[in-house]
């Protein structure tokens, strides 16, 4: 190939990621791959899809990014469209302010119409599994089925209660200790948190944990965070709906990682039920990601 022709195709593939949008075609399993960024008010998200069919999405946890999932989206993707993006305010999304307020959920929702999709499985853990259960409150009709890993409903003040003096107050001290402490030693006590409470295999995650965590601005404990979790208002329309919509929560059995056995959630889900992997911690998808994609994959495919 001539050297300009070699500059031109360089030109071709900047253009491809500059602009969203971006195909990358993979020889190998002749497989598409798409990413782009959506624009969801007062910033964008930034996502990937792959695959076709039904439409899976994938909701990532705190301090963590898309790249989580790197051991679910080849499985997930010979039977179904999957889509990993980053929430606002974490990985290569849009940051998060103090004063704007949106929701996770309403986000992921503006996600779904820019990509026409009417329905999709939910799948998310921690955080992810907050988002998703806030989903079951306030968008069940969007919903094809969801997966809530770690994490369900979170039953903290929501957008109809913002935070009030008291509370502003107690954020003040709690950004002022933090700045004291260090954001470095805070960041490896969240890690150590989350190593710890695995299995036999948690050592097979500790790279790319650490590199999420590293690479992670922690905005959210060094700010006063809008009420981006529904909570306690999806908790309540949860409760009025009891939405159909089949549920899946997964939970990690190890001596250091604690889990209900009776989640109360599921006295309001009639197609929900709980499974528990044994041998890993909180996140269970990274550090036993055979036995997470089996169990995803048997629910989807019995639906």
């Amino acid at each position: 190939m001539r050297r300009y022709d070699i500059y031109s195709v360089c030109m071709v593939l900047m253009g491809c990621i500059l602009f969203s949008g971006c195909y990358i075609r993979n020889p190998e399993k002749d497989t598409t791959i798409r990413s782009g960024r959506i624009d969801v008010g007062n910033g964008s998200l930034w996502y990937e899809e792959g695959g076709t069919g039904e439409a899976v999405i994938l909701v990532h946890g705190h301090s963590l990014d898309h790249r989580m999932w790197d051991e679910q989206v080849e499985t997930f993707r010979e039977k179904y469209r999957v889509i990993r993006y980053d929430l606002r305010g974490y990985g290569i999304s849009s940051s998060q302010t103090e004063d704007y307020q949106f929701t996770h959920v309403e986000d992921l929702v503006r996600l779904m119409d820019a990509l026409q999709i009417d329905q999709a499985h939910i799948v998310g853990l921690s955080l992810g599994g907050f988002v998703g259960a806030d989903m079951l409150g306030w968008f069940p009709e969007r919903m094809k089925s969801a997966v809530l890993a770690c994490g369900n409903i979170r039953k903290t003040p929501g957008p109809s209660q913002p935070m009030g003096e008291e509370e502003s107050a107690r954020r003040d001290k709690e950004i002022a200790a933090l700045k004291e402490k260090g954001v470095d030693v805070m960041k490896k006590e969240w890690f150590e948190g989350l190593m710890n409470s695995g299995g036999s295999r948690k050592q097979r995650m500790e790279k790319p944990l650490w590199e999420m965590i590293e690479a992670w601005d922690a905005w959210q404990p060094l700010h006063k965070e809008v009420r981006v979790i529904a909570g306690l208002d999806a908790w309540e329309k949860l409760q009025e709906k009891c939405p159909e919509v089949p549920v899946l929560l997964i939970e990690g059995r190890s001596p250091h990682n604690r889990y209900s056995e009776n989640p109360g959630i599921l006295d309001y889900l009639p197609q929900g039920r709980q499974i528990v992997l044994d041998d890993c911690g909180h996140m269970c998808n990274m550090e036993q990601p055979e036995l997470f994609n089996e169990a995803v994959m048997e629910f989807l495919g019995n639906l």
